[in-house]
């Protein structure tokens, strides 16, 4: 039998071995909650989509060299890791038995380096050099070489190390799981599991941001202002409105893996499951594809070319959103607009109902006001902070006057454009009364100016849309504009 130990009794189980012989510990998975070859490919992409060619040619002269071209392209935050508090505990327990600390991972050289003087606790540090992958049996190898058969105790994470703990004195396993552990065997019998919090499904969850589909919504606003209420129609704008969630989710976890430096640096977003290490970055990258081929897949049942022309355009254009523009002075707030407005196209592109010219005008102008209070709350968030800027955005706390005033005039803009619809023909063929629709151009100034002065006072959550939804004030602002629709179209 194996004892399953908590961070106290692993601790102690380290101290009571011989202050001679080694304690080795693993670093991606077991010291770190996350994987520095994941955490240097996405960082590369981010700083340049270029970067995927130079990974293939890299990978094909071996996963050491892959890591050393990385190692090379960027740089590693070692105080921004999510570090796990029961290792660094047993190494500290170590320490303090006399007991040698050594760092060997599969990691390049160059970035395990960077975490132990970070973190000081490590007396020798061991990782890939380019040509030689320190992970399994070179590992194993390795340690044996410098330490000795059975003349370590090793710490790790995964079924690789199987290799590594078959050749120590003592195995110390990191979170695996009950089936995991049966097969964990050491050189010297010592077999001890470290229990740490299951991660489940709940992160993943929540890096797919499911709230954020709220805003798909949008996608049914054609529907509504056209007046069709056929069942084939609302089928077509659901099958549109699930295909548009799934794409959002896989942009959703791409923009995280991107945007882990920017994230850690974040007061809230330090949080998110990736940058946090509570989601797997490994199962991250497989599942973003995956949700992106789910989504394409559900827009091929809407039966409409427009619409999967639009649905790949919205793909496109938030990908290049993520990857550069949301770092590019005003056109990441133009950005953020359009493809607000590209939900309420791709709703008519499913549905077969043709937008109206007011609808566009009044969703662009709408939009980039919503697009700037975003902004400019990012930017009250930093200044309350006492950051230059928002993180990983091209504004500065400055900008905060001008970004505000984008965002007023933007709003007006469009509860001016809905005022001109309602002098139109077009309204005279929806509406029996359209006079009651005069009291909705109030509600909005009225809305629109809360949301700005909310976001200026900092009280406003990174996204106006999800801040709508959460915000009592906002309830009672929609529900009398639908009255007052439902009044003009039946009265």
């Amino acid at each position: 039998m194996t004892p399953d130990l908590s961070a106290q009794e692993a601790r102690a189980a380290a101290g009571s071995a011989a202050p001679t012989r080694p304690l080795v510990v693993d670093l991606d998975g077991t010291l770190i909650q996350t994987d520095l070859l994941f955490e240097g490919l996405w960082r590369a992409l981010a700083a340049g989509p270029g970067a995927a060619l130079g990974f293939v040619g890299q990978l094909a002269r071996g996963r050491a060299a892959l890591k050393a071209h990385l190692a090379d392209q960027v740089s590693i935050d070692a105080a921004a890791l999510p570090y796990r508090p029961e290792v660094l505990e047993l190494v500290r327990a170590a320490r303090a038995e006399g007991r040698t600390t050594v760092l060997c991972t599969a990691s390049d050289q160059r970035l395990a380096k960077a975490v132990a003087g970070h973190l000081g606790l490590f007396d020798a540090v061991h990782g890939s050099d380019g040509v030689r992958n320190l992970k399994g049996r070179n590992k194993a190898e390795f340690l044996v070489e410098t330490y000795g058969e059975a003349g370590f105790d090793y710490v790790g994470d995964a079924a690789a190390d199987r290799a590594v703990w078959s050749r120590a004195h003592g195995a110390i396993t990191v979170g695996l799981s009950g089936a995991a552990r049966r097969g964990v065997r050491s050189a010297g019998g010592l077999v001890q599991h470290l229990d740490v919090p299951p991660a489940g499904l709940k992160p993943y969850l929540k890096a797919m941001r499911p709230h954020q589909w709220l805003k798909n919504i949008l996608i049914f606003l054609p529907v509504l202002a056209g007046h069709d209420f056929r069942p084939a129609t609302w089928a077509a704008a659901l099958a549109a409105f699930i295909a548009f969630s799934l794409i959002a989710s896989s942009v959703y976890l791409s923009n995280d893996l991107l945007d882990l430096e920017a994230d850690r640096a974040h007061p809230r977003k330090r949080n998110r499951p990736f940058a946090s290490g509570q989601a797997s970055l490994i199962a991250g990258t497989i599942l973003t594809p995956l949700l992106l081929l789910a989504g394409f897949a559900m827009a091929l049942l809407v039966g409409e070319l427009r619409f999967l022309l639009v649905l790949g355009f919205y793909y496109l254009l938030t990908t290049a959103y993520s990857l550069s523009l949301k770092r590019k002075l005003v056109i990441d707030i133009c950005t953020l607009a359009g493809l607000y407005t590209l939900r309420v196209v791709a709703g008519s592109a499913a549905t077969g109902i043709p937008l109206s010219e007011w609808l566009i005008g009044f969703s662009v102008f709408f939009f980039l006001s919503l697009a700037a209070v975003k902004r400019q709350a990012e930017l009250v968030d930093g200044l309350n902070s006492g950051r230059s800027g928002a993180a990983g955005r091209a504004y500065r706390t400055d900008d905060l006057p001008i970004v505000s005033t984008m965002a007023i005039a933007a709003g007006y803009a469009a509860v001016l454009q809905f005022s001109l619809y309602l002098n139109s023909s077009a309204v005279l063929k929806l509406y029996h009364s359209p006079k009651f629709l005069w009291g909705i151009s109030p509600i909005l100034l009225f809305w629109i100016s809360r949301m700005v002065m909310r976001a200026h006072r900092g009280g406003m959550h990174d996204d106006p849309i999800i801040f709508a939804v959460r915000d009592r004030v906002s309830h009672v602002c929609g529900v009398a504009i639908l009255g007052l629709a439902l009044l003009a179209a039946l009265t």
